[in-house]
Parts: C-alpha cells; structure tokens; sequence
C-alpha cells in the first residue's frame, strides 16, 4: 500500500532536537489544519545511538527463541485490543481517516500477530533435507536461518500502523531488532504503540522510532542490516542505490495503478459496490485501489450510471465511534494538488467528471469522491497513479482489450476481474501483478497466508505468507558428518588406487543406464 510521498512537513525551532538540535517538526491534523503536536527531529547521530542500543540486545532476543518472542508480541496484541479506541482517536487526528478505517488497522494488526505467532516456526524453523545422491547420505544436512540483526523500516503516512508494525510483526518473531523511521505526516499513534512496548509492556529494548524526514530515513539505511521501505518508486530507487554501497538488502513496495476489468457476464450490482469500495476506501489513498476500471461495451453505460449513482451516496467528513461517514479527508496536502492536476487533464482531453472533481471549501484538505466516464491512455488519470479518491472508467470491446490495456502500465501491484468465474479467473490470470482478485477487491492484502508485493516498478520483495518472514533471514546450511572416521576418501594423499575407486563409486551413482554404471 505505498504512497506517493514526498518530503514535506511543518518545521519550527525547538531546543531539544535529540539529532538535530534546534530542530522540530510540527504534525498537522489534515480535517482542520490544526497542529496537533510538536515532535523533536532525530537527526544521524541519534539515529546510530538508537540502532546501536537495540543491536546491542538482539542476540538476547534472538535467544529466546519462537515461544519467548510470541509471548511479548502476544502482549503487544493485548495491549492494542484494551486501546484501540484510543490508537484510533490519534489516527484519526493525524490521518483525517473516518473511523471505520482508523479502526481497521488495528484488526490487521491483531490478527497479524496471530498468523506469525502460530507458523513462524514452520516457516523459519531448522530444516532437516535429504541428501539428493547417495553418496551424501553420509552427511545429515541441515539449514537453520538466522535473523538480520537489525530491520529498519521507513514507513508512509497512508496506512501508519499496517506499514510500519505490519512490517515489524514478523521481523521481531524472526529475531531481529527492528527501528522505524515512520512517515513525518503521521508518526503519532505509531508513537504511542513504541511508548507502551517500552513503558506499559515492558518489552525488551528491540523495538524503537527514529522521528525525522527524509534525512533521519537516509540515516537508518545506512545503519541497519535490511531495508523494508513502502512509498514512491522514485524514493525506492534511491533507497535501493543507498542501500547498495553497504549491500544492504532491502524490500520495496512502490505503489500501484490498479486496474479493475467488469466483463459482460458480471454481477453488477456486486461489481458496483466493490468497484465503489475499491475506489474510495481511505479516501483512495491506497496503493491497491481501484483507479482504472475497464468496461466491457455492452454494459459500459448501465454500469458508469449505477457507479455514479452509487458514488453519490457516500457521505464525506470526520465521524466517531458511530461510523457517520464513508471518506475522510486526504492526508498528504500535495497529494492533493496532484489530484486536482489529473481531474483537470481529463477534463481538457474529453471525459466526462461525472461526480465531484473541485476541491472542498474551507479549512483542511479535503476532495470529493470523483468518478470520470470516458477515460482513455492518453490521460494523467490513467497513466499514472493518482492516489486520491478518483476513479477513471474506459469503455473497451472485450477482455482480450480489457488486458491488454490493464497491463498497459508501468505498475503491476494488483489487479480485479469480475465476471463469471470461471471466464474471470482466466481473465486474471492474464494480468500483470503481484496479485489477482476475482469478484472481489483489496481482500488480498488481507489474506496474510499468501504473498503480497509487486511486478514492475510496484516493487520487490514480497510481505504476508512465508515470504513475508523468510525476508528478514539469512540460510545458514549445516552439513554434519555422521561417521568421522579419520581420512575421507577425497582427502590427501592422492593415489592412482583412490582415483579409480572413486571414478567407480561415482560413475556407478550418476550415471544413467546399467552398461554404462557398470564401465561397460
């Protein structure tokens, strides 16, 4: 679920900078332009003091092994359950997100928990494998896989807690010490969370926030032992570059320009409600949202009528705990100046603005949810990832073009096709991503037993599923004589008599037919 950050935030002079001394950020709630706090800048040198402390007691957490680590982060799970209306009051704050979505987050969060807690060790656990030839089964081999001592993760301020603890979750239950650097939108409730690890919970000191901008995420790649970053490909890129001088290894989800095909045998009305959905939950700032949507001809128009009547229905502002409200504000302001800059293309280049399309009034940033018919490649809307909450619908004359402009994109995060399932699950198949839903959308994020990452230029590397722990280790092979006797056969000296033996003893086990194992 990356974004497209860039580096920007409200600075103002402090005297307890703990990097930078002199320097402070401010955190701006994005429904009223408010400043809701004031935080101190990390700057390097507090950066390599945190990621030093922690490097220090991992080898103890390592230590404790599957069980000892599930136990704390169980405690971390408890935690979060007894305060997730208090981690959803400041998510909101920082975010501008309604509350159903602010309280999400700590379901995946819990859940997630759980989903590690219970296979990591089927997934990372020692591995007993059998020796492939004979003459290896002298040998018991065996791989155990040791953790990065130290995980950094340079988190977005779209989904602040999913992004950045998600990532956590099972690094800490693959043994590494694990420091955030989370986006300087939205470090709050991530904050709070560290706060209690430390003083509430009483977990060990293997969990830790560095605060800062792009300069305090630069400082972390060059201190830890793996990179786990989600934001822009064009920050990606220069994390990787960074990266590399030290061979760093690193993860990077990078956004997407999702794409959402309705062939003629579609539910509709199912295909309207998820294509609503899948456009506009989190204001659209997902990198899996539903940004182009691929109509087949003869359903184009009863379809691009029933969205933007549905559209039409969802209401917009900041609600409570009673859920008043479907779309929040947009978190990022230039976020929204890229918005309103694709809308107007559209516009310019003949498609139709159905619903919304103009910016709110008043304080905060906030932009309604916007529906463009007529859409082609041509268009900004369509080439590139708007991340708001906009959707571009393109009338196309069957699946086979429906495809082929799917994957007409330099993203390839995750795909949709509706329609029978049978005729859609080939549909889906055919498509550029790291991941495909039938009749359905987003969901995959939520199936953690399988992979979620990105083709193309949405990324590498993988979360969720063995993949999503398996990043955070190293293999290490075992290979254990079982017999030591005192010289092997391919030991010094070497003798004529022990070439012959030994060309016998091998050509009998890799060769292939009986004349020829057999020197005849």
């Amino acid at each position: 679920m990356a974004t497209t950050q860039t580096s920007s935030t409200h600075a103002a002079p402090t005297t307890n900078g703990a990097g930078a001394p002199g320097e402070s950020f401010e955190v701006v709630n994005p429904a009223d332009d408010s400043v809701i706090a004031t935080l101190p800048l990390d700057g390097p040198e507090r950066v390599a003091e945190v990621v030093a402390g922690v490097r220090a007691n991992q080898p103890a957490w390592e230590a404790l092994g599957f069980k000892g680590r599930r136990r704390w982060l169980d405690k971390l799970r408890d935690w979060m359950l007894d305060h997730s209306d208090e981690i959803a009051d400041l998510m909101q704050a920082e975010t501008g997100k309604v509350r159903a979505e602010a309280a999400g987050e700590m379901v995946y969060l819990t859940d997630l928990i759980n989903f590690y807690g219970r296979r990591a060790k089927r997934f990372i656990g020692d591995e007993k494998v059998p020796a492939h030839s004979p003459l290896m089964k002298v040998k018991k081999l065996r791989v155990q896989y040791r953790p990065f001592p130290v995980a950094g993760i340079i988190s977005p301020w779209n989904f602040p807690l999913i992004l950045s603890i998600g990532d956590a979750i099972p690094a800490l239950m693959a043994g590494c010490a694990v420091v955030i650097k989370p986006s300087e939108i939205t470090p709050l409730a991530l904050g709070r969370i560290l706060l209690a690890w430390k003083e509430e919970i009483g977990g060990p000191d293997v969990f830790e926030i560095v605060n800062g901008r792009g300069e305090t995420g630069s400082a972390l790649v060059d201190q830890v032992d793996f990179v786990q970053f989600t934001g822009s490909d064009r920050t990606g890129r220069k994390v990787m570059a960074q990266a590399a001088e030290r061979l760093t290894p690193v993860s990077l989800e990078l956004g997407g320009n999702d794409p959402m095909i309705v062939l003629r045998s579609a539910d509709m009305e199912r295909s309207v409600n998820a294509a609503t959905w899948g456009a506009f939950q989190n204001s659209g700032q997902v990198c899996m949202s539903v940004e182009r949507l691929y109509v087949e001809e003869p359903i184009y128009d009863e379809f691009v009528q029933r969205l933007t009547d549905e559209v039409g229905t969802l209401r917009q502002g900041i609600d409570g705990a009673e859920y008043g409200s479907e779309v929040g504000a947009m978190t990022f302001p230039p976020q929204i100046d890229l918005v309103e800059k694709h809308v107007a293309d559209a516009r310019e280049r003949g498609a139709r603005v159905l619903t919304g399309g103009e910016r709110g009034p008043g304080p905060g940033d906030w932009y309604p949810p916007t529906v463009i018919a007529d859409a082609d490649h041509s268009m900004e809307v369509v080439k590139e990832e708007t991340f708001g909450p906009v959707v571009a619908v393109i009338k196309v004359r069957d699946a086979d073009e429906a495809v082929r402009m799917a994957n007409d994109s330099r993203h390839g995060l995750t795909g949709y096709v509706f329609g029978k399932t049978r005729e859609a699950t080939e549909v889906a198949r055919r498509l550029e991503a790291g991941a495909a839903c039938v009749n359905d959308v987003l969901i995959n994020f939520l199936a953690s037993d399988v992979p979620m990452g990105g083709w193309k230029d949405s990324g590498i590397g993988f979360r969720h599923g063995e993949y999503g722990i398996k990043k955070f280790v190293r293999p290490e092979s075992l290979v254990i004589n079982r017999f030591n006797q005192k010289r092997e056969p391919i030991y010094f000296p070497y003798t004529e008599k022990r070439r012959r033996t030994l060309r016998r003893v091998t050509t009998f086990f890799n060769a292939r037919g009986l004349k020829r194992r057999l020197g005849r």
